[in-house]
């Protein structure tokens, strides 16, 4: 899970769940969202108000530092709050029949080859707020996610990207239908 600091300098998660595929964990990723929008919201509501009356009770508060990390902190948490809300409301409008089965969309894992820089790369396609480049995350918005979107097995997409232009060839394709038909496969066996 990725984290990031806070302006209080407090470091915590962000929602990224994993390919927002509500069919192979049965909704886990909304009740995860909600989990963390209610703690925010009860952060925001009980914990920070009290840090606030504590610093305004050290007196000056044009100087007092305490009550404004206090004010930033919570600011930061109302912001947080919503920026959950939202995702929660994207969530729930994902229609996971919309999702291709047989070409690049979202949760889709591809390998490519890179004709120009001569070597095979492995993608997962997500959301752009779980992407990672470094790990093999693209967003759907990035100018490699956009050219492979609705692609197939053996399709080539040209790629503009701020280093150039970039031929690449779907190898392999595994869309978020077919990983989630694996995984529940995989979980009958064990059983």
């Amino acid at each position: 899970m990725l984290r990031q600091i806070s302006p209080a300098g407090e470091t915590v998660p962000v929602l990224m769940p994993e390919g927002y595929n509500a069919q192979s964990n049965d909704g886990r990723d909304q009740k995860e969202a909600s989990g963390r929008a209610e703690h925010a919201r009860a952060r925001v509501g009980l914990r920070d108000p009290q840090e606030i009356k504590k610093a305004v009770a050290l007196g000056d508060l044009s100087e007092n530092a305490e009550y404004h990390t206090a004010k930033q902190r919570q600011e930061y948490l109302k912001a947080r709050v919503r920026q959950l809300g939202k995702r929660l409301a994207d969530l729930s409008l994902i229609n996971m029949n919309n999702i291709p089965k047989d070409k690049v969309g979202l949760g889709s894992t591809v390998t490519i080859f890179d004709s120009t820089k001569n070597e095979e790369m492995e993608y997962k396609i997500v959301m752009s707020e779980e992407s990672d480049v470094t790990i093999g995350k693209i967003s759907t918005t990035s100018p490699i996610g956009r050219a492979l979107l609705n692609k197939k097995v053996g399709d080539t997409a040209m790629v503009v990207t701020p280093g150039g232009s970039r031929e690449m060839e779907i190898l392999k394709l595994a869309t978020m239908h077919d990983i989630a038909e694996a995984k529940l496969e995989a979980e009958r066996e064990v059983e």
